[in-house]
């Protein structure tokens, strides 16, 4: 799973004509985090790459470029434990 992971990464810098050599991936706890984290970035200057939508491995992702250039992807799934929404529980 891992692999076929990854490799649906690689298709995706292939699709991307202007990346930089790093993807930096955020896991957060829902799909309206995605969102918002994305609308957050945008907002402070980031640029829209791919809007989030659902994946086919069943998570929600989307990517921007911060404003240094590096491409980023937000994503959920509901297979990955992001941990406590506070740090106390």
């Amino acid at each position: 799973m891992v692999a076929n992971l990854l490799q649906r990464m690689l298709l995706f810098h292939q699709m991307v004509t202007d990346l930089t050599d790093l993807l930096l991936h955020i896991n957060v706890g829902s799909e309206i985090k995605v969102d918002q984290s994305i609308e957050q970035a945008l907002t402070e200057g980031a640029t829209l790459s791919k809007a989030a939508q659902k994946t086919s491995w069943v998570g929600y992702s989307g990517y921007f470029k911060d404003p240094e250039g590096y491409l980023r992807e937000v994503a959920f799934s509901p297979f990955f434990w992001v941990g406590p929404e506070d740090e106390n529980e």
